[in-house]
């Protein structure tokens, strides 16, 4: 079977990468989300389990240890880590894996799967982070200062990434989004061994059954 993609999906935080993700997942076929570990408290709504995975320090450094996360870095003072597994699993059974990540750890991901799409979730402004930052109103004054700071540095790194959306408005982005990742799919690097079938049918052709 034909391993899936691994597609990246990044921007500073706040910039609406969860939101599109979630936009497009019920209609773009044969994808899966992989679920990060991280040891930060979880916000009103999340589960465990469905965004993260929440555990404790203790336990995400076991996972260190024995070598279970593809990536794993420190981000606005919490512990964040892709689970190696899980990954492959999902493109291990011919899907796309979604991995929604910081800039700092898909960067890292980035340079140990080469082969992996990158796309960078652009904010069309600071101003516009800044408030929707805010508005979601998830951390505290402190929590919101080290976002926003971080996100200078952030943005600086679109150029590394294969792909730059720009989510000024929700329903456009996640469009663009959906477009990119099926676009990858139709790639002739990914269509190898199908292309090669559909072109041995030719071949293999009797041409006295179209008067040839």
């Amino acid at each position: 079977m034909k391993k899936g993609n691994l597609i990246i999906i990044s921007s500073p935080s706040g910039g609406g990468k969860g939101t599109l993700i979630r936009e497009i997942m019920p209609s773009v076929p044969d994808l899966g989300y992989s679920i990060s570990h991280t040891t930060r408290k979880p916000r009103f709504g999340e589960e465990h389990g469905r965004e993260y995975y929440f555990v404790s320090r203790e336990q995400f450094d076991e996972s260190i240890a024995k070598g279970r996360f593809l990536e794993y870095a420190e981000v606005h003072g919490n512990m964040y880590g892709t689970s190696r597994e899980q990954i492959e699993d999902i493109t291990g059974s011919g899907r796309d894996a979604i991995l929604e990540i910081d800039v700092q750890g898909a960067l890292a991901v980035m340079e140990k799967v080469p082969t992996a799409v990158s796309i960078f979730i652009l904010p069309p402004s600071f101003a516009v982070l800044k408030a929707r930052l805010t508005a979601r109103n998830t951390e505290d004054a402190n929590d919101l200062a080290i976002r926003l700071r971080n996100s200078f540095a952030e943005v600086q790194n679109y150029t590394r990434f294969d792909y730059v959306i720009v989510n000024e408005e929700v329903p456009i982005a996640s469009r663009q989004l959906a477009s990119v990742i099926c676009g990858e799919r139709q790639r002739r690097d990914r269509q190898t061994e199908r292309i090669a079938s559909i072109i041995e049918s030719f071949a293999g052709a009797n041409h006295s059954t179209i008067g040839i």
